[in-house]
């Protein structure tokens, strides 16, 4: 008979309450629960979504900064201007001979060349003169033949007064019977004419010694003489040459009467012309010194126009010391003629006198609200109206200034340009103002 194995016993132990559900969720293998705040999807899509409103923000932003206009800007100061009128024009003597001949003959002789210094009086050409030496040995001639007239008229004259007086002594004699009435009236017309063939023969005389006169002075003239000093610019005649006289003289030198002292000739263009007067200084440069620029100053401004191509302008003298000799008649010449200046005044670049905003940024509060708001229709704006609209003179301009990143206009009157700057006579501007010159618009991307 077999006997039982003996038994054990094992003491009951007390658990907590909770135990057994925490040892059935391990024994089933279920996953814990965790709390919302930490579940990773939650963060995820909160990640996501500030993605895509940083997105949006980036894209509003750079939408309007491409709406925004840029601008380009520079600082209102004062300062000096010069107004300076240009034009072109040639180098002219003060004074200009053209020494020609009255006489038709051949050339001789020419005793000066191109840039010789001449005195006046000095024979300058000679032309044949043996036509001119016949000429008067025939007005001699005719001078003595009228003399001889003279005295033969003179003899008949006193041989009629002579006869005449016979008559009459022998009329007063004889009472008045002999000679007879007509032979008296006879001898007194004979007499009468006597005395006009004397007064004839007298005014030949006179005209032959006219005549002889001329000849000799044609004589004079055949030796041709400066008639001032100078300097021989211009030559067109040689030995052998034919001269032929006629209603203009034909020009054999050009002398120009002192070197020293130069003209320069410049046309200044009709919208310049109101700003040129006698007086003003200038400068000129010439094509055979570049880099020198010479003095020169006004002193006529001629009021007779002269149109070339359609273009008028007016004939305007300048006096050029030429002291070095340096320049020389005939250069063309680049005159700056000072018209105006100002000192201290405030001056502005002509850019921003031309300068007009476009599209937003003139003063004008922003629009919001972002792609929504865009897609709204809006109120129309009034328009705006310039500062400068109401200014009281025809000169009142505008220009713009950046206030607070906006365009704003101010009313001003301009005074005189130089092609760069131009002066504020008057205006609200300021110095130290940031005045508008260009507007700069990015491209939207």
């Amino acid at each position: 008979m077999s006997t039982p194995p003996p038994s054990t016993a094992v003491a009951p132990t007390a658990t907590p309450g909770p135990a057994p559900e925490t040892d059935l969720a391990t024994l089933l293998d279920e996953p814990t629960s965790h709390a919302w705040y930490r579940r990773p999807a939650l963060w995820g899509g909160l990640l996501l979504l500030a993605l895509v409103a940083a997105g949006v923000w980036y894209w509003q932003a750079r939408q309007a900064a491409s709406a925004a206009p840029s601008y380009t800007t520079q600082t209102v100061a004062r300062g000096n201007l010069t107004l300076n009128v240009t034009a072109n024009g040639t180098l002219q003597p003060t004074r200009s001979i053209s020494i020609g001949s009255e006489l038709s003959g051949t050339v001789l002789k020419v005793n000066v060349d191109v840039n010789d210094q001449i005195k006046k009086g000095q024979v300058l050409v000679e032309l044949d003169t043996a036509k001119l030496n016949d000429q008067i040995l025939r007005s001699r001639a005719s001078l003595a033949a009228a003399n001889a007239k003279v005295a033969q008229t003179v003899a008949t004259v006193r041989e009629t007064q002579a006869s005449l007086g016979r008559f009459e002594e022998v009329a007063r004699l004889s009472g008045g019977k002999v000679p007879s009435k007509a032979e008296l009236d006879t001898a007194r017309a004979t007499l009468d004419r006597a005395l006009a063939d004397e007064a004839s023969a007298r005014a030949s005389v006179n005209d032959a010694q006219a005549a002889l006169s001329t000849d000799e002075i044609n004589l004079s003239k055949a030796s041709i003489r400066a008639p001032a000093a100078g300097v021989v610019l211009t030559r067109t005649v040689d030995p052998g040459n034919a001269v032929a006289a006629s209603l203009q003289a034909v020009t054999l030198f050009t002398v120009a009467e002192d070197l020293k002292k130069l003209r320069l000739w410049v046309y200044v263009d009709e919208a310049d012309v109101g700003s040129v007067a006698a007086g003003q200084d200038a400068t000129f440069t010439v094509s055979a010194y570049p880099s020198r620029n010479f003095p020169a100053h006004v002193t006529r401004v001629g009021f007779g126009s002269t149109i070339t191509e359609n273009v008028v302008t007016y004939l305007t003298y300048l006096d050029v010391d030429n002291s070095d000799l340096s320049l020389r008649p005939g250069m063309t010449a680049t005159a700056t003629i000072t018209a105006t200046q100002r000192s201290d005044v405030l001056l502005v670049p002509n850019s921003a006198l031309r300068f007009e905003p476009t599209g937003a940024g003139t003063g004008q509060p922003a629009a919001k609200g972002g792609i929504v708001a865009s897609l709204i229709p809006r109120m129309p704006r009034s328009t705006r109206t310039s500062a400068a609209a109401g200014a009281s003179t025809a000169a009142a301009r505008q220009v713009w200034v950046l206030r607070d990143g906006a365009a704003v206009s101010v009313a001003v009157t301009p005074g005189i340009s130089d092609g760069r700057m131009t002066e504020i006579t008057g205006g609200e501007l300021q110095a130290g103002m940031q005045v508008i010159t260009d507007q700069k618009t990015v491209a939207a991307k």
